[in-house]
């Protein structure tokens, strides 16, 4: 016997956020997983742009590509993972990474885009302390052999 599946419960469940906008940005669907890591409940959100989650300085590039997408039905993000930089509710910057889906009408223009996001912000951070320790220690490397 097979249980049907609650998909309200599924958005819920799922740690990663999901996020739904419409054909002009505007924030469909909320789940729980986006109010953890952005901070803004449903209520906050829904209806609003994603610009409440995107630095200032990046909103005309996210917009640019947002525009071409709804407009030509293409994003080459439904399988590759893109990293950007992200706002949360308290200004404080979040790392980023997520894929996205394009919903399409009945004659195949998008509707909606759909986007699942991971907060990779611990990640990014380990990333740029290793990277760090090892430009010190080639220099100090580059240092000692110039010693010899």
């Amino acid at each position: 016997m097979t249980a049907a599946l609650d998909l309200a419960q599924l958005l819920d469940a799922v740690g990663d956020a999901i996020v739904v906008c419409d054909q002009a940005g505007a924030i469909t669907l909320w789940n729980t997983g986006a109010e953890r890591m952005f901070g803004f409940s449903p209520a906050e959100a829904l209806g609003q742009s994603l610009d409440i989650i995107i630095p200032e300085r990046q909103r005309k590039r996210h917009w640019d590509g947002y525009d071409v997408t709804m407009r030509t039905g293409v994003t080459r993000y439904g399988t590759s993972l893109l990293r950007v930089p992200a706002v949360h509710r308290d200004g404080h910057a979040l790392s980023i990474a997520f894929t996205v889906a394009l919903v399409l009408s009945a004659d195949g223009k998008p509707t909606h885009i759909a986007a699942v996001i991971r907060d990779e912000t611990e990640r990014w951070k380990e990333e740029r302390s290793l990277l760090k320790r090892v430009a010190e220690l080639e220099a100090k490397l580059k240092e000692s052999s110039q010693a010899q």
